[in-house]
């Protein structure tokens, strides 16, 4: 485990010309946090939660929306570009992880495309850094404690207290502590979100490997609430610098039920649906999170218009699936993949939800003061499909993993002759799987990550592929 870890940066909102931030700095327990000096004005910081034998210290402040500014923490200068109100650049990134040894890998091997991206904040600076869900891959815990070991297995849910199992809960605190401290506190990721504010939505790999697809049975188990509650405080921690009963302005259920931000920017809106914390088998949000969604679109509605640049942690369009699922069921060998299939919003399963989602999405495309984007990530490649909605396509831009090792060719071809089957859960509106600029295949098997750029009044797209280098860019 990392002795310190951070500063880690996180945009909260903008507001009167600066931005407003939250930086997290773990220290070693007894070691007094430093002040944050930002532009002349000392910050205290407030401490969150002592675990391990570490604490976990927040600073919030704000910074003038200046290309040039930053702050200094212990004794170093941390740059940070700002400027929002101009030209920008956005990158986004997934699945930072994998299932299986993810610690023991060779960190230089692990974060190449990290250590690119980097490369490429020095030589021309991002103002903000989306992460699309898996940010850890939190499988591993499954092997903390025996009980755990029992319903990973599958076997007979018991549905007894949880306090018959009164060490499991310490014991994944423990472990969510001890991850994510040991993946942000590698150079390559800390070095960037110590410069560029980040904003991130979770999936299942940060709680664990189909979370939500799974039987409800399994899900509501003891172990299962226990799981979900240690991921959920661990994922506030670390993704929005926040605890479990102070959720972040930009979260509007304050109940807590659903996660979903909103973030608005000049010129610009960024949201992201809470895909997990209420999903089940037959759906993907609760009422909660359709609750939430319906508000930022209402707020998107009554705003000053802009870029609506949506997160949604699994792609919004992406090729049939309904045919896969059934053949599925003609042998055992193939079911224990429906939870895969039960993660995508096209799944049998989800399609009168996706038809709704497609819906309100093209209802607010159609103004065109807020053209919509979606951006995600979770299926380990890359790709580009459209919705053939009025008055312009809507895009979808999928990158996914900057870390995952990518899938075998066979996979994303096999992926793209679905693809050619379409699917048009709205009637009339076509949706067409493209693939990246450059490339004749609908997905790229290559670890990768995504910059999206504001000049002036026009948006691209281009991709970073491990071995293919930059994709030409896509004009959104």
């Amino acid at each position: 485990m990392t002795e310190s870890v951070g500063p880690l940066l996180y945009l909260r909102n903008a507001s009167e010309g600066r931005i407003n931030l939250a930086a997290l700095l773990v220290l070693p327990d007894g070691k007094e946090p430093p002040q944050l000096d930002a532009e002349g004005d000392s910050v205290a910081a407030t401490r969150l939660l002592t675990r391990r034998g570490k604490t976990a210290w927040r600073y919030d402040f704000s910074l003038a929306m200046r290309r040039d500014t930053g702050y200094s923490l212990g004794g170093a200068r941390y740059a940070v570009n700002a400027d929002f109100t101009g030209d920008l650049r956005i990158a986004f990134v997934s699945c930072n992880g994998q299932e299986k040894n993810d610690r023991k890998r060779p960190l230089e091997e692990r974060n190449a495309l990290w250590q690119r991206l980097r490369a490429e904040h020095d030589a021309a600076p991002f103002q903000l850094l989306l992460q699309g869900g898996d940010q850890i891959y939190a499988d591993e815990l499954l092997n903390c404690h025996p009980a755990l070991k029992r319903w990973a297995r599958g076997g007979r849910v018991r549905q007894a207290d949880a306090t018959a199992e009164p060490d499991l809960a310490e014991t994944l605190r423990d472990g969510f502590f001890d991850l994510y401290l040991d993946i942000l506190g590698q150079p390559a990721i800390s070095g960037m979100m110590a410069h560029v504010p980040s904003l991130a939505m979770w999936d299942d790999h940060d709680i664990c490997d189909g979370w939500g697809s799974l039987r409800p049975a399994k899900l509501d188990a003891p172990e299962g609430r226990t799981l979900f509650a240690a991921a959920r405080e661990h994922f506030l921690l670390f993704q929005y610098g926040a605890l479990p009963d102070e959720l972040p302005g930009f979260c509007p259920d304050r109940t807590g039920t659903s996660l979903g931000w909103h973030v608005a920017l000049p010129g610009l809106h960024v949201l992201a649906p809470d895909l997990r914390s209420e999903r089940r088998p037959n759906r993907v949000m609760g009422p909660a999170g359709w609750n939430v969604f319906e508000t930022l679109l209402d707020t998107i509605r009554s705003g000053e218009g802009g870029r609506v640049l949506l997160l949604s942690s699994v792609p919004v369009l992406g090729p049939r699936l309904s045919w896969v699922e059934a053949l599925m069921h003609l042998t055992p060998r193939l079911e224990k993949y429906e939870d895969d299939l039960r993660d995508q919003w096209q799944s049998r399963a989800h399609r009168k939800e996706w038809r709704a989602f497609l819906e309100r999405l093209a209802a607010i495309h159609a103004n065109p003061a807020t053209p919509v984007t979606c951006v995600s990530g979770e299926i380990h490649l890359a790709t580009h499909g459209t919705l053939d909605v009025p008055p312009k396509p809507l895009h979808q831009l999928v990158a996914s993993g900057i870390a995952h090792p990518a899938p075998s060719k066979a996979y994303a071809i096999g992926l793209g002759l679905l693809a050619r089957f379409g699917s048009s859960p709205l009637p009339g509106h076509t949706i067409r799987l493209q693939g990246l600029p450059g490339k004749r295949a609908p997905y790229t098997a290559e670890r990768n990550y995504l910059v999206l750029e504001r000049k002036g009044a026009g948006w691209t797209a281009s991709w970073e592929l491990e071995h293919s280098g930059r994709t030409p860019e896509l004009e959104i």
